[in-house]
């Protein structure tokens, strides 16, 4: 198929599905000889209007996982406005050296119902958004060769086909979906109120600058006063970002989750997959 721009879409928190697709996207389109292009729906107004593609793009789409799919807040936008007309995609999701569960099945299969025509698709561990341990330095350049690998076997897919394919590539996961993660103790109960946890501010390192309030996906941190937060699906944008480490999680039932995937998770490193 001719292929005349690639597409790097994604939402990134903080940093590493950003990193991903980009590569792949970038290494796509310098094979098939394509323009590059990308757009982010971090912020609230890039999610404000339809992102539409034609049969001549070829779209790797990335979010992170969350909770074992893709992120409740995100997935409305993702279903209901990004219009595929044709388009081939790569569906990419990235994980906290957990497990990405369903998050992979779901985006294909959002994808695929948009219009889209998943050919390849890849899962990939990035650093845990609670964590600085899980993943740490991830993706890195083990992860980095493989995304490289998948950009070899998408353009050489997208070469070799004269028509869209009728099927969306294989991936790992349950179709249907399964709901949500559902962080919970050691008595196998639900961690209260885990919903609710939002960041704080010290107000001893914070300069006022603004940047936690401009990063915030759902726009929820006041520019005026930010240690007001709305609405919080903790991709800890503002933690990871700040550059005075002002910003901070002291939500017991947070930190008790946070400590709980890294006792449990972070001696070990999770593979990332691709399929094609």
């Amino acid at each position: 198929m001719e292929i005349g721009t690639v597409w790097s879409v994604w939402f990134s928190a903080t940093g590493t599905t950003r990193k991903t697709v980009t590569a792949v996207s970038r290494a796509v389109a310098e094979a098939l000889g394509a323009e590059w292009k990308e757009y982010s729906f971090n912020l609230p107004a890039a999610r404000e209007r339809d992102l539409c593609f034609s049969p001549t793009d070829l779209v790797v789409f990335g979010v992170p996982v969350y909770a074992g799919r893709v992120p409740n807040l995100l997935l409305p936008y993702v279903r209901d406005r990004v219009k595929g007309n044709g388009a081939l995609a790569v569906p990419v999701v990235l994980y906290g050296n957990r497990d990405f569960d369903d998050g992979l099945m779901e985006l294909r299969n959002v994808l695929a119902g948009n219009g889209f025509h998943p050919i390849t698709a890849g899962a990939f561990v990035g650093e845990h958004s609670f964590s600085t341990v899980l993943g740490a330095g991830r993706p890195d350049e083990e992860d980095m060769a493989l995304a490289g690998t998948l950009a070899e076997k998408t353009a050489a897919k997208a070469k070799a086909l004269t028509a869209a394919p009728e099927t969306p590539v294989p991936v790992e996961g349950c179709d249907p979906v399964r709901p949500y993660y559902t962080p919970r103790d050691r008595h196998g109960e639900p961690i209260r109120d885990f919903l609710k946890a939002k960041p704080e501010t010290d107000p001893q390192k914070c300069v006022r600058c603004g940047l936690c309030a401009r990063l915030c996906p759902l726009g929820s941190i006041s520019p005026e006063d930010v240690s007001r937060v709305g609405k919080c699906f903790k991709c800890c944008a503002c933690v990871k970002n700040c550059p005075k480490g002002a910003k901070y999680f002291a939500h017991a039932g947070y930190l008790y989750h946070q400590h709980e995937l890294e006792d449990q998770y972070a001696g070990r490193r999770s593979p990332s997959r691709i399929f094609f």
